[in-house]
């Protein structure tokens, strides 16, 4: 039995497809179908202007990001606004139950208070920050992610992701030139903000020195360190130390942590993605400490 040749169905498919054209093209000139209008530029966040943010007051949009906000204890929601859509979508039950105000809104009313290129998904969530946790509270953790000014909130929020994955107790970093807590943030780390204690201090060597008294060993990465990270680990509670992208970790805290590490790379390419460092070193972090245990 035969088989229908590849190329006659190709020709077949192409030349039915002008025909279609032709049709329809026809019909435009009668009157019969409309002639689509052309797209309108999408705006971009250069034609927006940012509405004022007190600082009692962050914004959260997402599906996922305003559902682990909500299943949070710890959050004090505001106002919840969102689409008739995303009501559905977020399956938080009677909206006459919960205890805050629900409102609903047009896409395009949230595009104004968020800008036109926020990945919404129809839905934000007015809230008050989560509470401020100290360096103590993390002297039963046996493994934390110190950052040291890493600025980009996307990398933040990928490396608080993967923090939570590898089972860490918190990730500390400065408060300035470090993203505060933001709905670019959350939604980056994807429900992560919520499981996880955000610190941020003033002085990142006066914090490594306190982590050292809670019984931490600091491992700063870097791409010099004089040993592999694998070979550097001691103790049995571990503070792993990564600098800003660029620049890395700076002068002081170089000299304030424990160890200098690096991590060894065969191929060509020799530097990575903080975030994707972090996960290399939680994931080497967590397989010391089980053996350890």
């Amino acid at each position: 039995m035969s088989k229908d040749n590849p190329t006659d169905k190709s020709d077949r498919d192409s030349h039915y497809a002008t025909l279609r054209r032709q049709v329809r093209d026809a019909k435009r000139e009668r009157g019969e179908i409309p002639t689509p209008q052309p797209q309108k530029r999408r705006k971009s966040n250069a034609d927006w202007t940012p509405p004022p943010v007190a600082p009692d007051q962050v914004f959260l949009y997402g599906l996922h990001t305003v559902r682990a906000a909500l299943g949070n204890p710890e959050r004090k929601p505001i106002k919840l606004s969102l689409t008739q859509n995303a009501l559905v979508r977020l399956e938080i039950g009677p909206v006459e139950a919960l205890p805050f105000p629900v409102e609903i809104v047009t896409p395009q009313d949230l595009d104004k208070h968020l800008g036109p290129e926020a990945i919404h998904q129809g839905v934000m969530l007015e809230t008050k920050p989560l509470p401020t946790r100290r360096l103590e509270a993390l002297k039963e953790s046996p493994l934390i992610l110190v950052l040291d000014q890493v600025t980009d909130p996307h990398n933040v929020g990928a490396i608080m992701r993967t923090a939570v994955a590898f089972g860490a107790g918190a990730v500390i970093t400065t408060m300035r030139h470090s993203p505060t807590e933001s709905g670019v943030l959350a939604k980056s780390a994807s429900g992560a903000l919520e499981l996880i204690p955000y610190i941020q201090i003033t002085n990142l060597s006066d914090a490594l020195g306190e982590l050292h008294k809670l019984g931490f060993v600091s491992l700063g990465l870097d791409s010099d360190g004089p040993e592999p990270l694998e070979d550097s680990f001691s103790g049995e509670k571990l503070a792993l130390v990564l600098g800003s992208e660029g620049k890395g970790l700076r002068q002081k805290t170089r000299d304030t942590v424990n160890a200098l590490a690096r991590l060894d790379m065969p191929g060509e390419i020799k530097s990575l993605n903080v975030s994707n460092a972090a996960a290399i070193a939680l994931y080497a972090s967590r397989q010391y400490l089980l053996r350890k245990s």
